[in-house]
């Protein structure tokens, strides 16, 4: 295995900022509270890893996913993002670009599927890849050699740990999700059966299929309710295969597929000019030119 490639799933990270950040203005007087907190995170990852392979991605709408068109009540829980924080999310994704770093999105594929055909790209040509998120989803794509990893709470998962944590493997997290539904991204599930049933179904059935092919075994099994359960995944079989198309992450985007991950040399007096317009200190910028000089060193070393 060659040495391991980073992809961000960086909405997260800028959510996160926008909430905990007291306000910091640009020259403009535009708020960037989010975009301080992310790059303070950007920085954090950059200086303690060196990573020589690295991509952002970025959610750019929940209107137009593909997803929405399979159901248009997917994430419709979720408030739409006030113009401000729009705005911070595109000076987040400017500043990656000035410091020669992978960043993308997409109007119709969420992150997830960015990084999901990222993380195959890389994986097809012998590349573990560490998947920094928060988000439970993304367990689904790690295969040997990959880790899911909640950088921010040093919590680092592989496929053992994930099993151990969610309940399910890796391959079967997106099957377990469609039975047992997510509250978050507005997903229907069975009512009344939790992620810990949903992974003991699996465990016994391996995948969904074999469950829905074989629902009449449920009753027999050693958990409480099973035949209430058997009964509930009789009445909701249309509605796990709906929420089924809508967990599981597509991993073959072609319009994504970015032709290498490795920090690229950068415009000097355009990374400066940015920085100036975001009200970063000269010595700021020194810090920032000087981490990504060792990035590059550590690349052609």
């Amino acid at each position: 295995m060659k040495k391991p490639a980073w992809l961000i799933d960086s909405s997260i990270y800028v959510f996160k900022a926008w909430f905990t950040h007291e306000d910091i203005y640009d020259v403009d007087g535009n708020s960037i509270n989010a975009v301080v907190g992310f790059m303070d995170f950007v920085y954090k990852l950059l200086s303690e890893q060196k990573p020589q392979l690295i991509g952002f991605a970025f959610d750019e709408s929940l209107l137009t996913s593909h997803r929405r068109e399979i159901y248009p009540e997917y994430k419709a829980n979720r408030a739409t993002a006030p113009d401000s924080l729009r705005l911070q999310f595109r000076l987040c994704r400017e500043f990656l670009r000035h410091l020669g770093i992978l960043e993308g999105a997409s109007s119709f594929y969420e992150a997830d599927d960015l990084l999901g055909t990222w993380a195959k790209q890389l994986n097809t040509n012998l590349i573990p890849v560490n998947l920094i998120t928060a988000d439970k989803d993304l367990a689904q794509l790690v295969k040997e050699g990959d880790h899911w990893w909640e950088y921010l709470r040093g919590e680092k998962l592989d496929e053992k740990k994930i099993t151990k944590r969610f309940g399910a493997k890796p391959s079967q997290i997106a099957d377990q999700l469609a039975i047992a539904g997510d509250k978050s991204d507005n997903i229907p599930g069975v009512p009344g059966v939790g992620m810990s049933t949903a992974g003991k179904l699996l465990r016994k059935f391996e995948t969904l299929e074999n469950l829905l092919e074989n629902t009449s075994e449920i009753s027999s099994m050693q958990i409480r309710g099973a035949a209430r359960i058997q009964q509930l995944i009789l009445e909701h079989q249309e509605t796990i295969l709906l929420a089924r198309q809508l967990t599981g992450i597509v991993c073959d985007i072609e319009e994504v597929m970015p032709s290498d991950f490795e920090v690229s040399i950068l415009d000097t007096d355009a990374f400066n000019s940015f920085c100036d317009q975001l009200n970063l200190s000269e010595k700021d910028q020194e810090i920032w030119l000087k981490l990504h000089n060792d990035l590059l060193q550590n690349i052609a070393e």
